[in-house]
């Protein structure tokens, strides 16, 4: 019956999806709230399947816009982090000022990109590039930093170089920490590139977001933001699909003591 339980445990956050859309549209309902200040989620879902054209092309900016913005954040991100944990120099010339630019609002630094780089999809993906590189480091660094020093020690002791304990030892050992900041940073990409379209673009979910918000169009803004959450949690899954076959052996690793458990 552990087939059951597993079931059951998947179906958690779909009932409680269900719980509070009936509630919302109830709530609606009951109370006669104008559509204009806040739509039923059938009035929404109904607003998706008139204008899913409109929102598809959008749609496909936005995406182009993330994958470009992570990939680059990703391979930045954990080539940054092996230098970090290789280098006294790179750490303490570099990862101080990494950490201080996270201080710096990204919304304050797009309009910066737009006057440097133009109107054009280059700005967005800096933007992508600011807002998810962080924690994609950081997670390299500590994943890096947790190897155990034995195994060092016994690639070492066989003659082993760095190279070699980077290859068996380091890299193995710290890809779970790794995929958690690529986990991160993808659902803080879908943020950069809504941040970037708002600030300066003439198509993306995140400049149909402005035009919506501008008409007042409640019904549009909802529909956008039901498909930009979708991708949001499709890309996220993906980054997951992507950790459950390049680390098999991680697989039953994934579930944490609960407080419950104790």
């Amino acid at each position: 019956m552990r087939w059951l339980g597993a079931l059951r445990g998947h179906l958690y956050a779909p009932l409680t999806v269900c719980a509070v859309l009936v509630a919302w549209e109830a709530g609606v309902r009951l109370f006669r709230v104008p559509p204009y200040l806040l739509p039923a989620p059938t009035v929404v879902l109904a607003e998706v399947g008139r204008k899913w054209q409109l929102l598809l092309v959008h749609a496909g900016t936005t995406i182009g816009e993330v994958l470009l913005g992570f990939l680059l954040s990703a391979f930045v991100g954990i080539l940054l982090g092996l230098a970090v944990v290789s280098s006294r120099a790179v750490e303490q010339g570099v990862y101080p000022i990494l950490l201080s630019a996270q201080t710096i609002p990204k919304v304050a630094v797009a309009p910066l990109l737009v006057i440097w780089f133009g109107f054009g999809v280059l700005p967005k993906i800096l933007i992508i590039f600011l807002v998810a590189v962080f924690p994609i480091v950081i997670n390299t660094v500590v994943g890096l930093r947790m190897v155990t020093p034995e195994l060092v020690y016994l690639i070492r002791s066989m003659g082993g170089g760095r190279a070699e304990v980077l290859r068996r030892v380091s890299l193995p050992m710290a890809m779970p920490a790794v995929f958690a900041g690529l986990k991160v940073g993808a659902a803080l990409a879908v943020v950069g590139a809504i941040v970037g379209e708002f600030v300066g673009a003439d198509r993306g979910l995140g400049y149909l977001l402005t035009v919506a918000s501008g008409n007042m169009d409640a019904k549009l803004l909802f529909a956008t933001l039901v498909v930009l959450s979708a991708f949001g949690l499709l890309f996220f899954l993906l980054v997951e699909v992507a950790e459950w076959a390049i680390l098999p052996w991680n697989r039953g690793r994934s579930a944490t003591l609960r407080l419950d458990q104790v």
